[in-house]
């Protein structure tokens, strides 16, 4: 019984390791000019740390198309701005409409409320929340409070795009001839990892191997 209690207890604690490190952001290491390249488990995606001047979404969406990034030996030019899911405009609070405060299925609301822990100007029950805005920026240490352009046009009105302020959380579409912010994305990691798979494995056999060091050091004792 005590050795099936030990398991249950070892495995436990791997599982629960391997949920936290699912949310978790990884710095993969800086590129040729010095940025920082931060991996998002959670949408698989890759983020470069530098923040665009400010500029109209078209010259913005050019910039991501044609940047050049060396890391470690290898060019990545598969830039883009971050993606939002697209659809009418509807306002509102507890993150299931698609504009509004506490939106977390676009790639920008995603990284400032999950990833980074940041809360909108309004909660989940559009009350006022005190501790709203860009108050941390984890990994990202260029990220702006400000408005950003994501890389997903506004198909009701085709003049428009979908924007993310991160001053306050709130994610809308405006005019594309508006100056905002830029950052740029792309799918996957830049770095070869070991499969989740793998980990939990590897994770759960140091968890036994522990369980019968216990186990043999009892018997011993």
């Amino acid at each position: 019984m005590k050795k099936i209690c030990l398991f249950l207890f070892a495995v436990t604690i791997v599982a629960g390791f391997s949920l936290r490190a699912h949310a978790e952001m990884y710095d993969r290491g800086t590129d040729s000019e010095g940025n920082r390249l931060i991996y998002d488990s959670d949408f698989d995606i890759t983020w470069y740390d530098y923040s665009h001047a400010v500029d109209t979404w078209q010259n913005q969406m050019d910039w991501a198309s044609a940047l050049t990034v060396n890391f470690e030996g290898i060019d990545y030019s598969d830039w883009r701005l971050p993606l939002t899911v697209d659809g009418p405009f509807v306002e509102g609070y507890d993150g299931t409409t698609t504009g509004g405060y506490n939106i977390t299925s676009s790639e920008l609301g995603h990284l400032f409320y999950e990833e980074l822990g940041n809360k909108g100007y309004y909660d989940v029950s559009a009350n006022y929340d005190p501790g709203y805005g860009l108050t941390n920026t984890g990994p990202l240490i260029n990220l702006q409070s400000g408005p950003y352009w994501s890389g997903t046009e506004y198909a009701v009105e085709p003049v428009q795009a979908w924007r993310f302020r991160s001053g306050v959380g709130y994610q809308e579409p405006l005019q594309k001839n508006g100056n905002h912010y830029a950052i740029a994305v792309r799918t996957g990691d830049v770095a070869v990892a070991p499969e989740p798979v793998s980990m939990i494995l590897f994770g759960t056999g140091g968890a036994l191997m522990a369980v019968r060091m216990m186990v043999s050091g009892r018997r011993r004792g």
